[in-house]
């Protein structure tokens, strides 16, 4: 006999909120789960490959508005899987760029932290200061450094 999981089942192997599973099903995002005779939802073993993907698509920074697009692209069947497959490239490319700015932006932090970590850390920064305080007044602009 197949398991049936409660909300709770469900909240606690994806490690959600059940508030974010009630928020999912109200924007449309679990049109696969059904409710039993008291009204309440419940979900089958089948059901969490569908959640497994839109945590997957939601911690990717896919908008709720196109996972939702995307689970009723799924819930059409074959005749949309060249819908569905636009539809994940289009977020794969998303994902590749914002995966290619963290990296640019997690070299410039390691580039910070070593040069913080050098044992010549305070001459290194005592120079940049003296850098940015003379180029500012050569330029006549407002040192940035200056404490009142």
């Amino acid at each position: 006999m197949e398991k049936l999981y409660s909300i709770k089942d469900v909240a606690e192997h994806f490690d959600l909120p059940i508030s974010t599973i009630r928020y999912y099903d109200k924007k449309g995002l679990l049109p696969f789960v059904s409710k039993n005779q008291a009204g309440y939802r419940v979900f089958s073993k089948s059901d969490f490959g569908f959640i497994q993907t839109i945590c997957c698509l939601k911690n990717t920074g896919m908008p709720i508005e196109k996972i939702r697009d995307y689970i009723q692209l799924c819930m059409q069947g074959t005749s949309t899987i060249k819908q569905r497959k636009y539809l994940l490239q289009e977020h794969k490319q998303n994902v590749l760029d914002q995966q290619r700015i963290l990296n640019e932006s997690l070299k410039e932090i390691n580039t910070k932290l070593d040069r913080y970590s050098s044992d010549d850390a305070f001459n290194i920064i005592s120079t940049q200061i003296k850098y940015v305080e003379t180029e500012k007044r050569t330029l006549n602009l407002h040192d940035p450094f200056l404490t009142k």
